[in-house]
Order: C-alpha cells, then structure tokens, then sequence
C-alpha cells in the first residue's frame, strides 16, 4: 500500500491598512489552520497624521518587519496545535500590502526611516495608500502625459491618481527636497518586504511586482517598461535617477523573488531558504484567494474597496477609462488584470459612528451592531436621504482626491439610523457606478464575490448592495482572503502547483451564502440611483453643467488657508 504523501503548507502574510496578519494554508485542501495578527504600534491604529493635513498618511517600515516576524511566529505556533504542522512542511511564502505604498531608500535598500536623522521624518515614512498630499502633483503628471504622444495614461483610466507612487514622489521632492535627495530610490512596500526578508533588497536588482509597477508606476512593456527619461525630465530632472535605480523587467507574483534569510528563520521558526514569492498588492491578492476568473467581479470590502476583475490575455480588450489599471500578468499571470475601486467604505461608517454618532452608540459595546440592527428595520427609499462616497476622494470612475461626501434630504427627524444607512446604499451607489462602467466597455460582470472584513461581519451592507446592484452578492469561503491569495502564490513560487489556477482550484472557495435581489427593494433603488447620478456628475464632473463641480474644492481652499494661516 502506497504511503500518503504528508501534508505541506504555505504561508501567505497580509498587509493591511491597520495590521498585517500571517495566515498557514494546506495547499492540498486549502484547510487553513493558523492565523496571526501584529497591530501596527505606530501612529494612530497605525497610521501617522496630520492633524493640519487630513490628506497626509505615512507607516512606519520598522512596523513590517517586526509585524512579519510577530505575524509568522504566532502563526506557526498556533500551527504546531495540528499534529501535522512541521515549519519544515512549509513549502513557499506571498506577501501582499496596500498600495500604492512607496518608501524612500539608500542605495543598500535600507529605508531612510532607519537613519536617526529622518526617524521622526514622515516625509522618510512609508506614503501610504490613502495619503493624497499629492494631488497637485498627480494633476500635473496628468496634464503632462495627456500631451505626451507615449499614451502612458491609457494602461490606467486616463487620470494619474495622488494616491501613486510618481505623484507621492514628486510630492516629496517638492515640500522635503532632504529626503529625496538621500533616496537612492523608491520601491513599494510590496516590493520591500519580499526583497527585505530575502536579503534581495538592492533597489537595481531586487525583484519588482508587475501588480504595483503597472497599476500604479505607469509601467508598461508597450513602451519598454516605466516612462521615458525625457517623460520624467519633464516633470522634474531629478526624477530621472530614480528610473535609473528601477530594476530592469517587473514580474508576476507567481515568480521567486529569492528564499528566506537564515536571519529571519531564526527569528520566525521557520527553515532558511523557503521560497518566497514576488510581492503583489491586497485587493489584488484578494482576487486570487476568491478564485478570480473571467466574468467575475471580486469585491474586497474593507476601509476601502477595490473590484477586480480579469480578462484574457489573448481578448481584444478597449482601455476603460477611470480605472485604476489594464495591466497584463497583474492578477493572474497570462491574463490582463483589471482594478477599479472605491477611496472609502468602512472608513466611511467607522467616521459616522467615531465622530458623528449621539453618546448613546459611542458607549453601545458595538455601536456598528446597533447602527446595523436599527438600519436594517428600515426600507429601501425610507429616510429620504441620499448621499455621496466621496468622503476620502473618488478613485472610480473620477479618479479626483478633492471629491468630498455629500449627504441631502436630511430633517429636523432623521436619525443616525436613517444616515447610517444612507452611506451604506452611498457605498453601494458608487459599486453599480463601477460595474456599468465595465460593461460600458464590453466587460461582463456575470457574478460578484465579496471578501475583506465587512463581508463577513455585515449582511446588511451585502443585501443593499444585492439590491442596488440587481446581482446575487456572493462570498469567499475565507475569512483571511488576502493572505489566503498571498499563500496561493506562495505555493505556486514553492512550486507545489505549476500554475496559479492550479493552486486556486484546490485551495480557494466559496461560502453556501448568497444574498439574492429583492424585487421591490431593486425597483426602489434603481429611482434612487438616477438621483444619485444627477448628484455624482454635477459635483464630480464639469459637464454636469450645473457650476456645482468646483463647489468641494473651493471649501477645501479656505478650509486649508484658515488652517494654515493664509488668507482666505
């Protein structure tokens, strides 16, 4: 009788906004035996601010280390439970983080932020995703690429967004002309935390993901891989060393970005040498652990969202404009990944119930549960209130940061409650905006799958959007997704799957869960959402030709010349 082959496991480690968590998957069954969580202890939940600058948001790179070394260790010692759990059964690790999330550094690859000159520098810091200081210069690289004949803007919706890398470069250059001087380079932190625990850490010879480089760099193999030098000398001739330090080719996530260092195998507990995979970003890695295919959109639910979606790679395929990438191998490797997204969501009800709601809520022991049980009591069209998802800018379709939330009908009888879920159906909104604007393009949204934390905590958000949307919400079996498609191509990079399909087939799923349409509640909704579009092109875009489009940035520009002293 044969012998059965013993279980081998892989390790995938999540980088979110707030914590990284390190997860250990079965790679034969996909049975998920240990997780982790490191909170990041730096800044507020994590994040450094600004008190004066709500556009400013930073992370300390010392947090990724210690959280991968936390994260993997406790999760390794919650394994050691399973009787079949040896470190030495770990075959691959993936990473995924936020993105873009770019951070300054040396010629050795060592972050600026661990220098004692710029350790309490947030210019030195990881830029975090949300962090928008770079408007102004993300409509610059705008206007200047609409110019250029290279098409550098066709690949990622026609707009470069404050929220990546080139935009919170050139933002550095222009307020702390310090730090970008001592930075050799700047790579992102999906970039950093592989190459960092690998030993492969130089900025020219470390391994760059494709996901990061061409969603958010403007890389592209149509025009020999990140802008032209005479592009960025156009910007600023600073900017042009930075191409030079960029590592030659990018790739997928699916390929070996080196094996772990003895260094951090001691620290972790597992072997030296693993093989760890090429970082990608979370929404996208999110994709993966849902079983991403063709047809389908996947939704990661969280602070924010981002909806993947991915095509085939031999599809004649239009560029769509206002989404946030058409980049090949982004995803799934041989096929185009498509991003779009939304700047705000649970941010948006964490606002609510942390700065608006009464007393009452705030000493309620979850105050998201009763906002949820109260809303839920409530019809579709009941409040008579309608609103914006603009709280932290509009990713898609807009792509503009100075967008701001916007909430009408309110009386002298409207209750948190009635506004709690008006945000959620702003949210939901926003989500139908994005599907139609692939389908306007030839892109079939055939199913919808959720994951990311509110999809498991929240059914009510997830029925709203069913009703808004008029599509079945589906969700995925894992309530660790990200880390789940980290993992995948941990195993994939471990090479105990030739191809990531493989890996997905045997270790992914789906929950038995599915929130279907309500025909009343559809009929409601789809009224409401002319008048939410009436609302989202008027305040978003000049041709709503109401003069109501310049109405938010204008109370952004005395907001920011009381705050800081200019005058009005």
């Amino acid at each position: 009788m044969a012998k059965r082959t013993p279980p081998r496991y892989s390790l995938g480690v999540d980088y979110g906004t707030n914590s990284c968590r390190a997860l250990v998957v079965d790679v034969r069954s996909g049975h998920e035996i240990a997780v982790a969580v490191f909170d990041y202890p730096t800044g507020d939940q994590g994040v450094i601010l600004d008190r004066k600058d709500p556009h400013l948001a930073r992370q300390s790179p010392r947090d990724y280390i210690d959280g991968f070394v936390s994260a993997v260790r406790g999760a390794l010692a919650e394994a050691a439970g399973s009787r079949s759990f040896r470190p030495d059964r770990v075959v691959g690790i993936g990473i995924d983080t936020t993105g873009s999330t770019p951070l300054p550094v040396d010629a050795a690859g060592v972050p600026l932020a661990f220098q004692p000159r710029f350790r309490r520098n947030p210019a030195a810091q990881a830029w975090l995703w949300k962090d928008h200081t770079g408007h102004a210069e993300a409509a610059e690289i705008t206007t200047k690429a609409r110019r250029s004949k290279a098409g550098y803007l066709r690949k990622c919706g026609g707009t470069y967004s404050s929220e990546w890398y080139w935009s919170k470069i050139l933002r550095c250059r222009r307020v702390d002309p310090e730090v970008f001087d001592a930075a050799h380079s700047w790579v992102e932190a999906a970039d950093f935390i592989p190459g960092w625990i690998t030993g492969n850490h130089a900025p020219k010879t470390m391994a760059r993901g494709i996901c990061p480089a061409g969603h958010k760099a403007m890389y592209h193999e149509d025009w020999g891989g990140l802008p032209s030098r005479q592009f960025l000398r156009a910007l600023d001739p600073a900017l042009v060393r930075l191409r030079d330090a960029y590592t030659d080719r990018a790739v997928p996530a699916d390929q070996m970005a080196g094996r772990l260092t003895a260094e951090f195998a001691a620290q972790t507990g597992l072997p030296a040498g693993v093989p760890v995979a090429v970082g990608t970003f979370d929404a996208h890695a999110g994709g993966v652990g849902s079983g991403i295919k063709p047809g389908t959109l996947v939704k990661i639910l969280g602070t924010s969202t981002c909806d993947m979606m991915v095509v085939p790679g031999n599809a004649d395929l239009d560029d769509i404009p206002g989404l946030c990438g058409i980049v090949p191998g982004s995803i799934i490797p041989g096929m185009y990944g498509l991003e779009a997204g939304q700047s705000a969501v649970g941010d948006i009800f964490n606002w609510f119930v942390d700065k608006i709601a009464p007393g009452e809520y705030a000493s309620a022991a979850d105050a998201h549960a009763a906002l949820t049980r109260e809303a839920a009591k409530l019809r579709a069209g009941e409040s008579g209130l309608l609103a914006l998802d603009w709280n932290n800018g509009n990713r898609t379709v807009l792509v503009d940061p100075l967008l701001t939330g916007l909430l009408v009908g309110q009386t002298l009888y409207t209750t948190p409650a009635e506004i709690y879920r008006a945000l959620i159906e702003a949210t939901a909104f926003g989500a139908l905006t994005i599907i139609r604007r692939f389908e306007e393009y030839g892109v079939k949204v055939r199913d919808v799958v959720n994951c990311g934390g509110i999809s498991g905590k929240n059914s009510l958000v997830l029925q709203i959007y069913a009703d808004v949307c008029n599509r079945p919400m589906r969700i995925s079996r894992s309530a660790e997704t990200c880390a789940l498609g980290a993992a995948v191509f941990g195993a994939v990079a471990g090479r105990a799957y030739r191809t990531t399909h493989a890996a997905q087939g045997r270790m992914t799923g789906l929950k038995r869960t599915v929130f279907t349409p309500n025909r009343e509640a559809v009929r409601v909704y789809a009224r409401l959402y002319e008048q939410y579009r009436k609302l989202h092109d008027a305040f978003g875009t000049a041709a709503g030709g109401d003069g109501l489009d310049g109405v938010m940035k204008e109370l952004i520009s005395v907001r920011d010349a009381v705050r800081f002293g200019k005058r009005p």
